[in-house]
């Protein structure tokens, strides 16, 4: 009989700020502040995209920022933080590094800087709330000029040991190309932060190379595309570069037609490190735990290959010697049977 993959510790490391609400808040307040929802995010969700072409892409991000406007008062921060730790806790997930943009929200929360601290708060509190670490990666957006990614990067290493742990680079790969962005990564890494990128999602193993060379990659969101270059995933497994796969995010988004072609296998049996990720649920429509479920029934993960994901996982984040330790420890009480 299978474990349950609820009580498998794990670390989740690829979810962002805005995509980890949950769809009743939403709902909730844009009806207390009479703001429209389209469809997709009412009664048709959750959506169906496909971003394979700019039009598509062009149709997740409006549907993202109509998203983000329900957000217009600290209050809903704290509360947004609070359900995503507790629907982490749910899920066995003990460690988050959420993905955060306050470039979004520094108009109504006065500055980047306030915003900045905002969240960081609000992700504390929830933390204490849910027993979840729940650290921050400030993540600079591909569409936006680089110049105001090395300002957000100047900013997330203020905070290096105060709650900040990576910076990052989201949005369109078509849209920047990861060279731009280099400056900020430096400033990031000399800061001691990680380096996240995104990468390998929309465009090939080259924009995957691309983090890697251009921007000194510690781990890279989704990186799926590497799977289409055996040397790369060579060097990804030699190096042991994580990539924070997204089955669900890469079907809705039209990156694979069904998750059994998400090269999820392919990869691990590369040794290529995984750390599996909802990326967005608010807009794809299911969490962590769901990524763990497919690994098992669509990838045929046993629980033994399943167990050395969330071990990957938890390697590959930045918890501290003494936390990676005890987290691994349930991960081997849960494979043992104690943990049930």
């Amino acid at each position: 009989m299978h474990r349950p993959l609820h009580t498998l510790p794990k670390a989740h490391l690829h979810l962002h700020f805005t995509g980890s609400m949950r769809h009743s808040t939403l709902i909730e307040l844009a009806r207390e502040q009479g703001l429209h929802l389209p469809d997709a995010l009412e009664q048709d969700w959750p959506p169906r995209l496909r971003a394979t072409d700019e039009r598509g892409w062009f149709r997740f991000q409006r549907l993202y920022d109509i998203a983000r406007s329900v957000l217009s008062r600290p209050e809903h921060v704290y509360r947004l933080l609070r359900e995503t730790a507790e629907d982490e806790a749910a899920a066995g997930s003990r460690w988050l590094e959420i993905q955060v943009d306050p470039s979004g929200f520094a108009s109504r929360f006065g500055g980047l800087t306030a915003t900045l601290e905002l969240m960081l708060d609000a992700a504390r509190q929830a933390a204490e709330h849910a027993g979840v670490e729940m650290p921050v990666i400030v993540a600079a957006n591909r569409t936006r000029h680089p110049l105001d990614a090395n300002t957000l990067a100047r900013l997330a290493t203020q905070y290096a040991g105060k709650g900040v742990v990576g910076f990052g680079l989201s949005n369109d790969e078509r849209r920047g190309e990861a060279r731009d962005f280099e400056r900020a990564f430096r400033i990031a890494k000399r800061g001691g932060l990680l380096a996240v990128p995104h990468g390998g999602e929309l465009l090939g193993p080259r924009s995957v190379a691309q983090c890697i060379d251009d921007l000194g990659a510690d781990r890279v969101g989704h990186g799926v595309r590497a799977a289409e270059d055996p040397w790369l995933m060579q060097r990804l497994a030699d190096r042991q570069i994580c990539c924070e796969v997204c089955p669900t995010s890469n079907v809705g988004l039209g990156v694979a037609e069904r998750a059994a072609d998400v090269p999820l296998r392919r990869l691990f049996d590369a040794g290529v490190p995984i750390a599996l990720g909802a990326d967005d649920p608010l807009l794809f429509g299911t969490r962590l735990l769901r990524q763990y479920e497919l690994a098992r029934e669509v990838y045929g993960f046993s629980d033994a290959e399943i167990a050395e994901l969330a071990r990957q996982s938890i390697r590959s984040s930045t918890a501290s010697d003494p936390a990676r330790k005890e987290l691994l420890k349930g991960v081997d009480d849960w494979l043992t049977g104690s943990a049930e």
